[in-house]
């Protein structure tokens, strides 16, 4: 176990101070762990999401003609000319980020928008890196607000015996999705405090001409898609993922016969592999920390430390999550801690509900604080290297830190005030 943290804490300590050689070092770590059998060759295997691989590579495919078509051009026309500066148009693509991210993968909603944050910040002469990184924040925030936001929202309803409206409201009390809202709030002040600076007046111009709508079509059917399999019961693991993926195999033998050229060598080359490679090692890196105890000492922890006091053992599962989360992944996370939170719950004689959703709010949100917490990060993160931005942990913390801060402490505020008073 101790081998295992130390390995775990030097591989995320590279992928912070080499930030541009991220996959190199997620495919070292991961090969580190698998020689040194902290975790089997099979089982490394097994421990990479198929799913998110397969719905990134098949959402950049779409992203490509999507950007190809002008479609990204055409919408930023149209919000630039409703708003009337910089600020407000950063903001607004935020919001619209954790709108669309309440209903679908974040990391589908990062691909979406990103082509849409690099026009607009083409159009207002300023650097797109901030913009992208607010998308990608937002998005994250937003994961926890349905039950079909997030994978650990899944987990929750799971382990509760919650349904889709239970988000919204629970035993005639609010529930996480007006929490989140509340967060929302703040943190878009916090996004307009920090984008201040950015107050140059935007022109109306001539919109963007879109002759080819295919790609567009293609976008909103998989949210759409996505959205109506988001509420299948027990369906397979890659269906996020082959959906994404098929329907870019679709758009592309549409546009190669349309077309007469080779659509399919074009887009593959817009596909961020080395983000695929710094997602497949991380994943690998937390199977082997969640197969060799390091989450359950985590969470027996907790039920030491909280000492029997429901204050203190709420306030020390919610932050410490924003904290561990940060570094890991928060579906293995939550997955080892919701039996804990139950287990503790029925021997204090409370109604776990506090817990859960505080648990919730810290491991979806604490993603936020680290340029690598969560894949959409790491996704906003590659299609700005793609383009040809450098993106510094700097860059991240002086957006991601504010924004995450404000938004957790609303929910833990606005909790306690709901379930723990």
């Amino acid at each position: 176990m101790a081998l295992t943290g130390i390995l775990f804490a030097i591989m995320y300590c590279c992928l912070f101070v080499l930030s541009d050689k991220r996959h190199i070092v997620a495919a070292i770590g991961a090969a580190v762990f698998i020689l040194s059998g902290r975790i089997s060759f099979t089982e490394a295997i097994f421990a990479i999401d198929y799913n998110v691989l397969l719905m990134i590579a098949g959402s950049m495919g779409l992203v490509y003609f999507f950007i190809e078509s002008k479609m990204p051009n055409l919408i930023s026309d149209w919000v630039l000319s409703k708003l009337n500066n910089a600020c407000a148009v950063i903001v607004a693509l935020a919001l619209l980020s954790g709108i669309i991210s309440a209903f679908i993968d974040n990391v589908a909603t990062v691909l979406m928008m990103a082509p849409i944050a690099l026009s607009v910040a083409e159009r207002l002469n300023i650097s797109p890196v901030p913009i992208v990184i607010a998308v990608a924040v937002s998005s994250n925030l937003q994961g926890a607000a349905t039950l079909v936001g997030d994978t650990t929202s899944l987990l929750l309803a799971s382990a509760a015996d919650m349904d889709f409206f239970d988000f919204f409201v629970y035993n005639g009390k609010m529930g996480m999705f007006f929490v989140v809202q509340a967060g929302a709030i703040v943190s878009c002040i916090i996004l307009w405090f920090l984008f201040r600076d950015k107050n140059d007046k935007v022109e109306a111009r001539e919109l963007t001409k879109v002759e080819d709508m295919a790609p567009t079509y293609a976008l909103v059917a998989m949210l759409v898609i996505l959205i109506c399999c988001s509420f299948l019961p027990n369906k397979p693991a890659l269906t996020n993922g082959i959906v994404c993926f098929t329907l870019y195999v679709i758009l592309a033998i549409w546009e190669t016969v349309k077309t007469k050229t080779n659509q399919f060598a074009a887009s593959a080359k817009d596909i961020d592999f080395n983000t695929l490679m710094v997602l497949s090692g991380v994943f690998i890196a937390i199977a082997a920390v969640e197969k060799n105890g390091v989450l359950q000492l985590v969470a027996d922890t907790f039920a030491n430390l909280g000492g029997g006091n429901v204050f203190i053992l709420y306030s020390l599962i919610l932050w410490a999550s924003v904290i561990i989360s940060a570094f890991i992944d928060n579906i293995p996370y939550v997955a080892a801690m919701l039996p804990v939170v139950s287990s503790m719950s029925t021997t204090l004689g409370i109604d776990p509900t506090l817990l859960y959703f505080g648990l919730l709010c810290g491991a979806t949100l604490g993603g936020n604080l680290t340029p690598i917490g969560a894949s959409a990060n790491i996704t906003g993160i590659g299609i700005l290297t793609k383009a040809g931005h450098e993106v510094s942990n700097n860059d991240f913390f002086k957006i991601g830190i504010p924004f995450t801060l404000s938004a957790v402490t609303t929910g833990y505020i606005m909790l306690w005030i709901l379930w723990g008073m």
